[in-house]
Formats: structure tokens, C-alpha cells, sequence
């Protein structure tokens, strides 16, 4: 699904002096390299703070951590995403409330949003999905009106983009009042290990995480505040900080590669091709980062979803199926609270789709291979 190997090349000598400076100093938590990438990450995205920590789950735990929720205060997220955008929420025994997504882009729904409002909620945590931005104006605009923090996982879409009906642009994980990411090796952009951070323009919020991620600790052996052990390390910044100035040219390609496997499934019968991007028509923006692909996920019809995986592994091509089970349906997450009946889009995504391989290493005779093998497979 991925090529890691492949897209290291470029910057494996950089990457080895870094490690060489790291290894001879021992500097391997906190640091100069730490300090670097957290600055051209913010200048990057043009947000004020970033700060880094041990993983993506840590970033959402700890974001909720800094804004002094309670027990019980409800957080809405999206049913339709990887288990921990509500685990997150689980830990701190808040009370994760899932919504259905929308049946265009698979990312959280307004309506369903608002319809999941009440008195004790506190949060939305949109889920940038597959790489495409959530639909961030009204989202922020239902959140303005409830009182309500907005929490972005921007896990899957670093350095996407999202227009706003002015026409302005901003990146994902910036709107938000806090966002988080993971730097998990097959993220767009990606460690050679575990990573994450959390941005937020909210200087408040920053120097609360700040000591939040480091045992609560402003000042060595002085807690203020109950925190955690969660830091990015400097051997994984290192790696960050090389591939940064690649990560526009990496989305390129992965868009590249959609409009490839696009123009070869355009039209084939039993396939629905996923949804390109808002005010953007058939590719045609490729300067603009809306849409980074960080999956490139089918919908397959007339339940044939499990029996064309089968067949692709019968002809060695990956693939993912992301996600089979709706989190309201997973043992830790049930909640008599929720009705199959509110969730027809996830359920129906949970049976039909697949993801064919999008990294940046991709060649075009791949392409053909992956869609001439889904073509023969619908034909029979």
C-alpha cells in the first residue's frame, strides 16, 4: 500500500547526517532538531504553536486534556473513522457521541451534527478523511453558535487545504481551536516510527499542552497540572524535517496517481469513484492542495466489495479496507443511545469500500495493473 523504501532514497543522506549529529550529541529527547521542526512545520501550515508528541492518540488525548473538559461532557465525532479519534474521548471518560457521514466525501455530517447537539456537549472533533478536508465553514459556524470547541484530526490530510465560500484558503489544522496529527510512517507524511503533534494560534492552549505533554511540568519537578509522558523524539524530528520541504511535491503525486486510477475507472460499471474536492472540477487545480489523497477509496456496489479483495490478492495487489466495522457497532464503543437507523451511510461505506494503493512512489504500469485486474474482476 505504501513504498517507504522507495521514497527514501531521496533524502536518505540527509536524514543519515542527522542522525549522526544526534547519535554523537545524545540529544535524543528535546533538542535543536525538536526545536527546528516544530518552527517550519508551523511556518508551513501558518499556524502559531506546534507541538510535538509521542503519537496521534496522545495529540487527541491530550488536546481534550487542555480544555478542562469534565466527566461526562459530550464530544461529537464522526462514526466513519479509525478507532482513536473516540478512544481519545473514551479515556478521559468523556462521552464520545457518533454521527453519520456524508455520502459525497465520507467526512462528518452538519446535520448530523447538529441534530447530536444537547446541553452537555462540549467538543466536534471533524476527522479530515482519506486526505479531503471536512467541511470546516459550517462546522465552525455550528460550533460559534453552541459555545463549542472544535477539534481537528488531521491525521490523514496534512497539507490539504480547505475554501472557504469567500474564496479564501486555509490548511487543515488550522481553523480549529486545536488540531492534532500522526506522523505513523504511512502518513503522508511520515516518521520512521511513532509521532504526532498538536497545533493550535490559542496561546493559552499552547502553554497548557506544553507542559501537559511533559509530566505538567512548566518547571523541572514542579507539577501545575496533571499531565503525560508524550514527546516526539529527535530522531523522528529529524526525519520530519527532511521530508517537510517534499510533502506539496508528495501530495502532487499522490493526486497524480488519483487522476490516473481515475481516467481508467471513469464509467466502469459496479464502482463509485470517490469524490474529487469542493469548487475544484476533475483534478483541474493542481496547484491548489485541496485534496491530498491520502487514501484513494472505491465504492464497490451489488456486494461485490469482499469478493474483489479476494481476487486482488489473488493477483498480489494490496489493498485496505478502511473501515469494516462502524465504530458504533465495535464492542467498546456500543451505546444503547444509538440506532442502526442513524448511521445509513456508514453502514452502507462499511460494506463497499476499498482502497487501492496511493503512495508517492506509484509508476503508471502499476495503475494499469491494479485497474485492469478491478475491470476483469467486474466483467466476469
Amino acid at each position: 500500500m505504501v513504498d517507504l523504501k522507495g521514497q527514501m532514497q531521496e533524502i536518505k543522506p540527509q536524514i543519515k547526517q542527522s542522525f549522526d549529529e544526534i547519535l554523537d550529541s545524545c540529544g535524543f529527547i528535546g533538542g535543536p532538531h525538536i526545536t527546528r521542526f516544530q518552527d517550519n512545520l508551523a511556518s508551513y501550515l501558518g499556524v502559531k504553536h506546534v507541538i510535538g508528541c509521542a503519537n496521534g492518540t496522545d495529540a487527541l488525548q491530550i488536546s481534550l486534556m487542555s480544555l478542562g473538559l469534565q466527566p461526562g461532557d459530550e464530544v461529537i465525532t464522526a462514526d466513519f473513522t479509525f478507532a482513536a479519534t473516540v478512544e481519545a474521548i473514551a479515556l478521559l471518560r468523556l462521552t464520545p457521541v457518533l454521527v453519520d457521514v456524508s455520502s459525497e466525501d465520507f467526512n462528518i455530517s452538519i446535520a448530523a451534527i447538529e441534530k447530536s447537539i444537547t446541553p452537555k456537549t462540549k467538543a466536534i472533533i471533524p476527522v479530515h478523511l482519506f486526505g479531503k478536508s471536512a467541511d470546516m465553514e459550517p462546522i465552525l459556524a455550528v460550533a460559534k453558535k453552541h459555545n463549542l470547541y472544535v477539534i481537528e484530526d488531521n491525521a490523514q490530510a496534512i497539507g490539504a487545504s480547505y475554501k472557504f465560500s469567500d474564496g479564501s484558503l486555509k490548511k487543515t489544522g488550522t481553523m480549529g481551536d486545536i488540531a492534532t496529527t500522526s506522523f505513523f510512517p504511512s502518513k503522508n507524511l511520515g516518521a520512521y516510527g511513532d509521532g504526532g503533534a498538536i497545533f493550535t494560534n490559542d496561546d493559552k492552549l499552547a502553554y497548557k499542552i506544553k507542559g501537559i505533554v511533559n509530566h505538567g511540568m512548566y518547571k523541572r519537578y514542579y507539577h501545575s497540572e496533571v499531565g503525560v509522558n508524550s514527546r516526539l523524539d529527535a530522531l523522528q524530528a529529524a526525519v520530519l524535517n527532511a521530508k517537510l520541504p517534499h510533502l506539496d511535491s508528495y501530495n502532487a503525486k499522490r493526486r497524480n496517481a488519483a487522476k490516473k486510477y481515475q481516467a481508467l475507472l471513469t464509467g466502469v460499471a459496479g464502482i463509485e469513484l470517490p469524490m474529487t474536492l469542493n469548487s475544484c472540477s476533475e483534478f483541474s487545480c493542481d496547484n491548489c492542495q485541496c485534496h491530498v489523497f491520502h487514501q484513494f477509496t472505491l465504492r464497490i456496489k451489488n456486494n461485490k466489495r469482499d469478493a474483489l479483495a479476494t481476487y486482488l490478492s489473488s493477483k498480489n495487489i494490496p489493498f485496505g479496507i478502511y473501515y469494516p466495522i462502524p465504530l458504533h457497532k465495535q464492542e467498546a464503543y456500543a451505546s444503547e443511545s444509538y440506532s442502526d437507523t442513524d448511521f445509513p451511510v456508514t453502514n452502507a461505506l462499511s460494506n463497499e469500500v476499498i482502497s487501492l494503493p496511493m503512495h508517492t512512489e506509484l509508476k503508471e504500469d502499476q495503475i494499469h495493473y491494479i485497474c485492469n485486474a478491478i475491470k476483469d474482476f467486474l466483467k466476469s
